[in-house]
């Protein structure tokens, strides 16, 4: 999307560190007529009911639900223009940080928000991943 979208991280805000410049932007503007996909916050929940243990397993499994939303939308990663994380533990932060970086980086990221919370839907969910694309 690095001709359609505008990412904006100007020097009067912090600057985002290295290693988070391909994965956040401070914000993402968008043109004027574009389709917009809102993704519900999706767990990592594959299509036949099971749940991973494992919090890269169920990261894993929440992304690929996204980007076959995303493909049943006729868009793809690329489109994304917001994501929300929301973790159960806090020591699961750089993991998630190194998945987003394998997966999803790119040289013109979404804004991002990341959130720890207590709990999610179910107890054994780990992750839930929240998204906008545009196209």
């Amino acid at each position: 999307m690095a001709s359609v979208t505008k990412a904006h991280n100007p020097s009067s805000v912090w600057t985002v560190p290295q290693g988070f410049r391909t994965i956040y932007s401070h914000a993402t503007e968008l043109p004027a007529g574009m389709r917009m996909l809102f993704i519900s916050g999706q767990f990592g929940v594959a299509p036949d009911g099971s749940l991973p243990a494992g919090f890269d397993e169920q990261v894993e499994t929440a992304m690929n639900n996204v980007e076959a939303l995303l493909a049943s939308a006729r868009m793809s990663k690329e489109n994304l223009v917001k994501l929300n994380y929301y973790l159960t533990r806090p020591a699961d932060a750089p993991a998630l940080g190194d998945i987003r970086r394998s997966r999803w980086g790119s040289a013109e990221p979404p804004a991002v928000t990341a959130v720890v919370v207590s709990s999610l839907a179910r107890p054994e969910y780990l992750i839930e991943i929240e998204a906008i694309a545009a196209a």
